[in-house]
């Protein structure tokens, strides 16, 4: 018997997902707890259709992302810190201080978890940190370490 799943089962398969089970499996255990749908033709259509949106919709995220990545990329974060005399920080430099900085100069607010240091900024200078605008799409990005004046 051909079905459709209206949620994660276990063992099974995933929601959407068209699956042909025994007969008993479904008429017994899938069907009575509405964890599926007999596929009729109608029903696969839907599913096809709806799969096929949130493809469109996930390209348009990702197309987003990309161009946000590219403006990323051009973009450099100058952060002005206390320096001793040879540029030793007091302290070290945060990616929460760097998302801070990044939405005052450029306008643009990312979540401090998305930005990915290499290593600590502890001395003034230029340094590259990584930063994830969409799943597995990551971009490098300027950030200048000034003495505060």
């Amino acid at each position: 018997m051909k079905v459709i799943l209206l949620q994660d089962v276990p063992g099974t398969g995933k929601k959407n997902q068209v699956l042909t089970v025994s007969d008993g499996f479904a008429r017994n255990y899938l069907l009575p707890r509405k964890w599926a749908v007999e596929a009729g033709e109608s029903a696969v259509k839907e599913i096809e259709r709806k799969q096929e949106a949130e493809r469109k919709l996930e390209a348009e995220r990702r197309a987003q992302a990309e161009k946000m990545g590219e403006e990323l990329r051009k973009k450099t974060v100058v952060l002005p810190v206390k320096c001793g005399e040879k540029g030793r920080l007091y302290g070290s430099v945060t990616v929460q201080e760097i998302a801070a900085a990044l939405e005052k100069q450029h306008g643009v607010t990312l979540d401090k978890r998305k930005l990915e240091l290499s290593e600590p900024i502890r001395t003034t200078g230029e340094y590259e940190l990584q930063v994830t605008v969409y799943s597995g799409i990551k971009v490098p990005m300027k950030v200048s370490i000034v003495p505060a004046q």
